[in-house]
């Protein structure tokens, strides 16, 4: 696989947000009104049940045509997306919340 700059979590929120504000744009553009965070879960939750056949695919446990390997690298990525923008629009500090759900992980499981 081709390596490729990390991308910093702080940095990657960012330009997941101006990505989502250009959807918005296109969305306005071609249904007249934004997607609503529940239409957003919704999108995500399509996605993540892709990922899921995608997985299948890739274990040989599910025959699909095409490119599973880039398909599943691209789905991954953008469920991540999805999250981010979740968060951010039901208000959420994704990497806080991230940082709260390692810390208490990790405490947990080393107990």
């Amino acid at each position: 696989m081709e390596s490729m700059k990390d991308v910093n979590f702080s940095e990657a929120v960012e330009r997941s947000i101006e990505i989502r504000k250009l959807y918005h744009s296109l969305e306005l553009l071609y249904h007249k009104k934004e997607w609503t965070v529940e239409e957003d879960a919704l999108a995500f939750l399509t996605d993540a049940g892709l990922v899921g056949r995608l997985t299948m695919s890739q274990q040989g446990r599910w025959p699909m045509n095409g490119e599973t390997e880039s398909e599943l690298e691209h789905k991954l990525a953008e469920c991540i997306w999805w999250l981010i923008i979740l968060a951010e629009r039901m208000n959420i500090d994704i990497s806080e919340a991230l940082e709260k759900f390692l810390s208490k992980t990790e405490k947990l499981l080393k107990e």
